[in-house]
């Protein structure tokens, strides 16, 4: 993994503030890049990609579900803990059980750390009994930059009319240790609760934590 260069982007993406999506910009008052297009309260931006199962997957398909969309990367600690712990596949097997659409989307370029084939993302899934509805690639980072995805994981909740809902962290802990999972407020699993019940989202935003998205 070669490190990252200290480009004003690469910044953005380390700190997690081009997650900050709301209104005018981050808390801090910096203004959004130009390839963060995805705001909180607006109509999520719709994409097609290749799922790992050979298939094309239009989210605008799902109109009418809810849908998560999660960035991620195995080799990420961050995810790692996510993962190893059991913690990322009980969320995913408890959301889609109730009718959500999970998307796992991996933006990894290739070469760079969380590269995959589709072979290799399905062993994954399977090797860690994952269960998203589908693990979509995205090497060239089309979609990524789209959401202004910065980090792994980095969560997104789009509720029924196709709004964005929630983007930023899965949960407050925002550290690699495993010890950590027990007692985090999931805001992932806050932000579905809310939607499902008709309510506004308590906390839209938050900054997410990880590794940076390893972009072309």
């Amino acid at each position: 993994m070669s490190p990252d260069s200290p480009t004003r982007r690469q910044f953005l993406a380390t700190t997690g503030l081009a997650a900050l999506v709301a209104g005018a910009g981050s808390a801090l008052g910096a203004p959004r890049p130009a390839w963060a297009a995805a705001k909180v309260g607006e109509p999520a931006p719709r994409f097609t990609a290749t799922s790992s199962a050979g298939g094309r997957v239009s989210v605008g398909d799902f109109r009418g579900k809810i849908v998560v969309l999660e960035w991620t990367n195995h080799e990420c600690p961050y995810v790692r803990k996510h993962y190893e712990t059991g913690n990322m596949q009980a969320l995913q097997k408890e959301t889609t059980s109730q009718g959500v659409i999970w998307l796992s989307v991996i933006s990894s370029a290739p070469g760079e750390q969380g590269h995959v084939s589709p072979t290799h993302a399905n062993e994954l899934t399977r090797s860690r009994n994952a269960g998203p509805t589908a693990v979509l690639l995205d090497p060239e980072g089309t979609v990524g930059r789209m959401y202004g995805a910065t980090n792994t994981p980095h969560m997104y909740v789009i509720d029924r009319a196709g709004l964005l809902v929630y983007a930023g962290a899965i949960d407050d802990r925002p550290t690699s240790s495993r010890s950590d999972i027990q007692g985090a407020h999931n805001y992932v699993r806050a932000a579905l609760q809310a939607v499902a019940a008709g309510q506004p989202v308590k906390t839209p935003v938050t900054r997410a934590y990880g590794c940076t998205v390893k972009y072309a």
